[in-house]
């Protein structure tokens, strides 16, 4: 009599799939604490001490030539402060492909560190050494870090999640990111760091969850797909995997992976990385490539992350009180990490495309709103400060529904093994390009448009919504040889 399963039973595989592993949810946390929560944690920490800092170049550069600065020239040095952060970041983009091949994802998130500590460093002695160029090149170095975890971070979540949390485990880089964003902010407060004496180690407190990566990482298994088929290692494949999935290593998640490395070598041997100049001529990937550089370009141009740059400059304008900026500055990130919590939870129910596309259109509604409610802030109608400030919180609760955590799914989903960190290195840089842009000039539109300082992020979300609602097919819960074949129809190929 034939062996039949009792009623009810599920295989090991099957409950694997059904249950999230206890090692992978550690590895995400201590990846993304020492990756995007940097990211984050950096964009927003520089936002409390911009008049502590600005008295300090205006001070050393009194003491060294005998004169002080006017405030145009002070404004020219802090925008160079600003922007180091955009400028390193965009380097750190281009350091992460070569790093995730050469050192694997794990590896290059630990190595990465030490950009982030020797930054902390010189941030502590800036004072000491009476220089602000100091703080220039500390924020080019935590750029630098923040430029190759935006990269590798996603890559390695992609890599390492199984494909029915794929999306959610993709998407909690942006979760970390707005809980960095929220921490700066907090920490930031004038009952916390943020007063003039403690202004350098406000700036130098990003080593504490750099250290905290640095003593968890180890422990935590490198991106199985990596090591089958960059490194051509099986068995220790099958241990990651065993370890990511509970103790079970999913015979379908193995033999997807294997038809993945056939395609590229006989043997074994590992895959031969794409740089992204052959992206650009393989006609192939063309939607693809267009696809992730609309994406990523948007997701800055769109004037979100420039908002915690330079906060104050925006709710000043908005007419909210001084005394009351750094609240509303808390706000901000607030709205974002409790919009990209609820995402995290909707990613694998409602789809990439949906999140994306939605959250762009939200966001063009709101630029109207609030470029209506400044235009009659300014004719004098009362309570149209608050309208503005609420308007840019759901703005950025907008963003952070979608934009967000999509953006950086992208690469992971639609590229295969070999292309995906030349992919990520266009991303990437697209995607600071575009910061360092808009950080340089806002506050020129703050102050050059007024109160139709919104209007250029309109644009950018309109075209944005447009254009991926148009091009972009829904990702969730396909492999990559189905998302493969549905941009091959768009490429001409079937």
């Amino acid at each position: 009599m034939p062996h039949m399963k009792p009623t009810g039973t599920v295989e090991p595989e099957e409950t694997s799939q059904r249950t999230s592993s206890k090692t992978l949810v550690l590895t995400v946390c201590s990846a993304a604490i020492g990756g995007t929560f940097q990211y984050g944690y950096n964009i927003s920490v520089i936002n409390a001490p911009t008049s502590y800092i600005q008295t300090f170049i205006n001070i050393t550069h009194t003491a060294r030539w005998g004169t002080g600065l006017d405030t145009p020239h002070i404004t020219v040095f802090w925008t160079l402060i600003v922007s180091a952060f955009s400028l390193g970041g965009l380097f750190g983009a281009l350091l992460a492909g070569p790093m995730a091949v050469r050192f694997g994802r794990k590896n290059s998130l630990l190595f990465n560190n030490l950009f982030l500590f020797v930054g902390g460093l010189l941030f502590l002695i800036c004072r000491v050494a009476r220089s602000f160029e100091i703080i220039i090149l500390a924020r080019f170095l935590v750029g630098i870090n923040s430029g190759v975890s935006m990269n590798v971070q996603p890559m390695y979540f992609g890599e390492s999640a199984p494909k029915h949390l794929r999306g959610a485990v993709a998407f909690s880089s942006a979760g970390f990111t707005a809980l960095g964003i929220f921490s700066g902010q907090v920490v930031g407060l004038n009952m916390v760091l943020g007063t003039e004496p403690l202004w350098p180690y406000l700036l130098a407190s990003n080593m504490l969850p750099g250290l905290i990566q640095m003593l968890t990482l180890p422990w935590f298994p490198e991106s199985p797909r990596y090591l089958l088929i960059d490194k051509g290692d099986n068995e220790a494949c099958v241990r990651a995997l065993e370890r990511l999935r509970g103790g079970v290593a999913p015979t379908v998640e193995m033999k997807e992976m294997l038809e993945e490395q056939k395609m590229y070598s006989d043997g074994g041997s590992a895959a031969s990385a794409k740089t992204p100049w052959s992206l650009f001529k393989d006609p192939n990937l063309r939607s693809q490539l267009r696809t992730v550089m609309v994406a990523s370009s948007a997701m800055m141009l769109c004037g979100n992350d420039s908002i915690y740059f330079y906060a104050s400059y925006i709710f000043l304008q908005a007419g909210i009180p001084a005394d009351k900026i750094q609240y509303a500055t808390i706000g901000t990130g607030a709205s974002e990490l409790t919009a990209s919590i609820l995402s995290n939870l909707l990613i694998e129910r409602v789809g990439r495309k949906c999140l994306l596309v939605g959250g762009y259109t939200l966001m063009s509604c709101w630029t109207v709103v609030i470029t209506v409610a400044l235009t009659l802030k300014n004719q004098g109608v009362e309570g149209m400060p608050y309208l503005s400030m609420v308007c840019v919180f759901t703005y950025i609760l907008s963003f952070g529904f979608g934009p967000a955590g999509v953006t950086g799914v992208l690469p992971a989903e639609i590229f295969d093994q070999s292309a995906r960190p030349a992919a990520y290195m266009v991303a990437g840089s697209l995607m600071w390009l575009s910061l360092l842009l808009v950080g340089m000039i806002f506050p020129f539109i703050v102050s050059g448009l007024g109160s139709l300082c919104f209007l250029p992020f309109l644009a950018v979300c309109l075209v944005s919504a447009v254009f991926l609602g148009l091009t972009f097919p829904e990702t969730k819960g396909k492999s990559l040889a189905e998302i493969t074949t549905k941009f091959d129809r768009k490429n001409g190929q079937m």
